[in-house]
């Protein structure tokens, strides 16, 4: 199924938790909403799926405009960041909820609605844990559950809210490869959220970027890395360091920095007028040397391995630049020499 949102806005007293949000979903796409804390990523969701209303704008499932129909009758299924389960029911009658709430015409008989739970239960490899309460499983393992259950009614468009955030770094990404190869494996259209740019980078088709409220970018992981929309994407991915820079007719200068001049022609991203602006160069757009005492711009304040490389902390005038370089380049304290080699600009406005 296709997802078209329009002109999509919400406000919460004086608060615009939406911003004209307009996003065009293909059938059977991955895709992020990624953003930092407040951006209106679940505040998106929630509208979606029905649990929440737009003040103005439209949502349509494939071309069917959703702003009477009730969230029962979308045909969505949506997993919680705290996975909302019902401590009371076992697992097995968790999954089956949904589906016995249904009204009587459209609810499954007691066989089928037990065939599609055993189903499930064994798909999400949690077979063992039909008969136990939420409260006697993992948190990987009520993740499942939860996800067991909005995948019982079959949903069209399958919505989750920072599915990954209460879990510990290595269940995540188990649980990150296991989700994206069922959502291939069902031919489901999915959107998630999270403020985690490795999950999203990781996961989706598409990411789209937000901020206060609007979708900054939408675009794939790789375009949205090499090519930013704004200062603010380009901050918040890519652990970049933020330079303060001017942009001249021939060259990007990064004053008061003692760094060189990049001439145009190396910048991946500059703003359309010459004057002030901003530069973010990430770890690995760095060239560093060692220097004699009084010939380096900068000095190595710490240094740890990475794979096969090393990660810098470089002090330069006051700025701590994470850089990486081949091991045993350079000792701490040692001075050196830095350079950009590329970077993304942007205007500096006011």
């Amino acid at each position: 199924m296709s997802l078209e949102v329009a002109q999509l806005s919400r406000r919460f007293g004086d608060a615009q938790a939406l911003r004209d949000v307009s996003l065009a979903v293909r059938g059977g796409e991955f895709v992020a909403l990624l953003g930092p804390s407040g951006s209106g990523k679940t505040t998106l969701l929630r509208v979606l799926a029905g649990l929440d209303f737009a003040d103005a704008g439209t949502v349509r499932i494939d071309g069917r405009d959703m702003s009477a129909v009730p969230a029962r009758e979308r045909g969505i299924g949506f997993v919680f960041q705290s996975y909302a389960l019902f401590r009371h029911m076992s697992v097995f009658e968790n999954i089956a909820f949904g589906l016995r709430v249904r009204p009587r015409a459209q609810r499954p008989t007691r066989a089928e609605i037990a065939r599609r739970v055993e189903a499930l239960l064994g798909r999400m490899g949690i077979a063992e844990l039909a008969r136990r309460l939420p409260e006697q499983i993992s948190g990987g393992q009520r993740q499942r559950v939860a996800l067991a259950r909005a995948l019982a009614i079959e949903p069209r468009l399958l919505l989750l809210d920072e599915p990954f955030g209460a879990l510990d770094a290595e269940v995540r990404k188990g649980l990150r490869r296991w989700l994206r190869a069922l959502h291939a494996e069902l031919g489901l259209t999915s959107l998630f959220v999270t403020h985690d740019q490795e999950e999203a980078m990781e996961l989706a088709d598409r990411v789209a970027v937000m901020q206060a409220g609007a979708v900054v970018q939408f675009d794939t992981p790789a375009a949205i890395l090499d090519r930013p929309a704004s200062a603010f994407v380009a901050g918040f991915l890519g652990h970049a360091a933020r330079l303060p820079a001017r942009l001249a007719a021939d060259a990007l200068h990064f004053d008061p920095l003692p760094l060189p001049p990049l001439p145009r022609a190396a910048l991946r991203a500059t703003p359309e007028a010459e004057g002030p602006a901003v530069a973010f160069v990430r770890s690995h757009e760095w060239r560093i040397r060692p220097a004699a005492a009084g010939e380096g711009n900068a000095t190595l304040l710490h240094a740890r391995r990475s794979g096969g490389q090393e990660q810098l902390e470089i002090d330069l005038a006051g700025q701590v630049i994470e850089a990486e370089a081949a091991p045993g380049l350079l000792q701490p304290g040692q001075p050196c020499r830095i350079e950009a080699v590329t970077a993304r600009a942007y205007a500096d406005k006011p």
